[in-house]
């Protein structure tokens, strides 16, 4: 296992760590074999959350006489500091423990969240008491999509972590310009659904013989933390198989090569499951320009979230696509798009498909 420090923490920890967002979904004895088999692996962060059913108990029992070997990271999405308060106590009560390691404030994905909790009676004024009073060491900040939300975070000066999701496929702007920045000021890069939430692997079939390393997991993992603004990936964890996978990708993490970075986007393309599709939108961006100006990367992405992010989450999608200066209603099928997708979707009619789900559902939520 492979580590890197966790920006001004200080901390080294591993570039594989333990997501346990699944982890209310399996038994206590599941859960303390996965951990216990990731922590023996070499993985040495454990994430969770308040709003992660009872992971963090979970959690506790599954570490007892181990606290050593690894740090804790637990997360509030309460936005007052009252609030953030009694979830910080129910965490330590839960996890069975007297200090966390990283205390992150959850979620706080757009301007309005951000302003609360940043602001007078707001949820990091008790993230900076619980610090002054031994209760937790470092603070940091998740943020799902929102980059001018991100920049302001990082510029703060207010978090030593920052948690967004990533991978190969995600938007240029997180690449291009969130992480060198996040680097720039020293801060701890967590990267959260690097698998798209379990989306981004090859589906097996009943009694199909197990591969040893899933291509895409592996390809997509190394892809992300050979960045050298990336500290850790926390892909939610199920099972001993998905601890093994995980744990082998973090043995290595040189860049891709531009030939195994092609590779890898066909195989994701050729993948599916991006909503009811065979294709899924790499959003590598070949299909642009658009002659009418459809982004259609973005369009895709929207979708995706709408249709992969849990309900409290939803509305990230629908504000993207609210946000775009041409719809999907622009195109005339004209069909150069498709001669250049990689994938040879049939993008006109996902355009169809995008416009009138999200259209229905930001109607909906106008009602």
């Amino acid at each position: 296992m492979e580590y890197k420090r966790l920006g001004k923490t200080g901390l080294k920890v591993s570039v594989i760590g333990f997501g346990g967002i699944k982890l209310a979904g399996v038994t206590q004895e599941q859960a303390t074999a996965t951990i216990n088999r990731e922590l023996d692996l070499g993985v040495n962060f454990i994430d969770t959350a308040r709003a992660y059913g009872d992971s963090e108990r979970k959690i506790g029992v599954a570490t007892r006489g181990r606290r050593d070997d690894f740090y804790i990271a637990t997360k509030t999405n309460q936005r007052t500091a009252e609030g953030a308060k009694e979830d910080l106590m129910t965490s330590l009560k839960e996890l069975d423990m007297d200090r966390i390691d990283l205390y992150q404030l959850h979620t706080v994905s757009d301007r309005a969240l951000y302003e609360q909790v940043m602001g007078p009676g707001g949820a990091l004024e008790t993230a900076k008491w619980a610090r002054e009073e031994g209760l937790v060491d470092h603070i940091g900040i998740t943020i799902h999509r929102e980059i001018n939300v991100m920049r302001d975070a990082i510029l703060s000066g207010e978090f030593e972590t920052i948690m967004l999701a990533y991978c190969v496929i995600d938007p240029e702007d997180v690449e291009r310009e969130i992480l060198p920045l996040a680097k720039e000021n020293d801060m701890g890069v967590i990267i959260m659904k690097p698998l798209c939430g379990g989306a981004m692997v090859t589906p097996r079939a009943e009694g199909e013989p197990k591969i040893p390393v899933d291509p895409i997991v592996r390809g997509n993992l190394r892809y992300i933390v050979s960045n050298d603004a990336v500290t850790t990936a926390i892909p939610g964890i199920r099972t001993l198989e998905e601890v093994e996978e995980d744990c082998a990708a973090g043995n290595d993490i040189t860049p891709l090569s531009a030939e195994e970075k092609t590779e890898l986007l066909k195989t994701i393309g050729n993948l599916g499951m991006s909503f009811r599709y065979d294709q899924r939108c790499l959003r590598c961006g070949y299909c642009q320009p658009c002659p009418n100006g459809v982004n259609i990367p973005e369009i895709f992405r929207a979708m995706d979230e709408y249709m992969g992010y849990p309900d409290d989450l939803k509305y990230l999608g629908l504000k993207l696509y609210e946000e775009l200066d041409v719809k999907p209603d622009a195109c005339v099928e004209c069909g150069e798009c498709m001669e250049k997708c990689p994938t040879g979707m049939d993008i006109p009619a996902r355009l169809k498909e995008a416009r009138r789900i999200l259209g229905e559902a930001i109607e909906k939520q106008g009602a």
